[in-house]
């Protein structure tokens, strides 16, 4: 049964959060604080959470059309554009824990909103590269790099919440697991369910993709569930896991939003956009190959610990 939501005068700011083990400091110091008064004035009006998440796919693929255009002022808004959109997909998650309206759907609409901006992103990179002399080569690069994007994305997705459900548990943390959620898929009609099957086929496939990276993990997570079916972890080992663990924190932060934009802009403002694509294949997927072998390992550390242990 869902817990009723708290009352908006006794929300606090920190109440928002998912952990300080996961949260940029960027993020604490602007973008939460932003969401935590769009969603106080959300929650007064009754706007829902996926609500707020649609309206950041306009101003997020609005401020891609305008990284189109050579004109630094156009750049600019474009760039205001897309730090509101993250100002909102912030604030959707932080509406959806303080009115304890939180979805599977709403999930899914929070990583499609990221897709949207960041397709938008390339596409007008690669149009405005060409108009400044570049081959249609550059439609490569742009396709590359957005495969590495969603790559990183889904394992930085991924790895906050094994570190979540690992110190809060499964009602703290997001882990979905494929075979669970084959079962919903197989359950609904593509003639009575379309959007919905749709959109579960989807995150089913994004599931897939983030266990296929890990296996490793999936064997430590396995062995978890197998151990401990109530949910409930020795506080050693959990504590062993958080210490080791923390310090890939800091990895998921750097190939998601904040870092990628950052660079952008600075590209942007240098007039090399294209750089961007650069930035995303060589740079950005090197962190993500290292936290990738480092999460792996430790997860083997882990499960000959669980498997090993009385």
């Amino acid at each position: 049964m869902a817990q009723d939501p708290i009352p908006l005068q006794k929300v606090t700011f920190e109440s928002t959060l998912k952990s300080s083990d996961t949260e940029e400091k960027l993020d604490i110091l602007f973008y939460r604080p932003i969401g935590y008064r769009i969603a106080l004035f959300c929650a007064a009006v009754k706007i829902t959470p996926n609500t707020v998440t649609i309206i950041s796919i306009f101003f997020g693929v609005a401020a891609g059309i305008l990284f189109y255009y050579p004109e630094l002022w156009i750049n600019v808004i474009g760039m205001l554009l897309l730090v509101f959109a993250n100002s909102l997909d912030s604030a959707d998650g932080q509406l959806a824990r303080m009115t304890n309206n939180k979805s599977r759907i709403g999930r899914i609409l929070d990583g499609l909103a990221g897709d949207f901006w960041f397709f938008s992103i390339h596409v007008a990179i690669c149009l405005r590269s060409q108009n400044e002399g570049w081959s249609a080569w550059i439609w490569v690069w742009g396709v590359i790099a957005g495969a590495s994007h969603v790559l990183q994305s889904a394992l930085g997705d991924y790895y906050r919440n094994v570190h979540l459900f690992f110190i809060k548990g499964t009602d703290g943390s997001e882990l979905d697991n494929s075979a669970h959620l084959q079962k919903e898929y197989d359950q609904l009609s593509w003639s009575k369910n379309f959007v919905k099957k749709f959109m579960s086929r989807s995150y089913l496939n994004y599931t897939k993709l983030q266990e296929n990276l890990s296996p490793n993990l999936q064997k430590l997570l396995r062995a978890v569930h197998r151990k401990f079916p109530n949910g409930k972890m020795p506080d050693a080992l959990v504590a062993d896991f958080r210490q080791q663990n923390k310090p890939l924190m800091r990895f998921t932060n750097i190939i998601q939003f904040n870092t990628r934009v950052i660079f952008l802009f600075v590209w942007l403002f240098m007039n090399q956009s294209w750089l961007y694509f650069m930035f995303d294949m060589f740079v950005l997927n090197a962190f993500l190959i290292y936290m990738n072998r480092r999460q792996e390992s430790i997860s083997k550390t882990f499960y000959k610990r669980i498997s090993t242990e009385a």
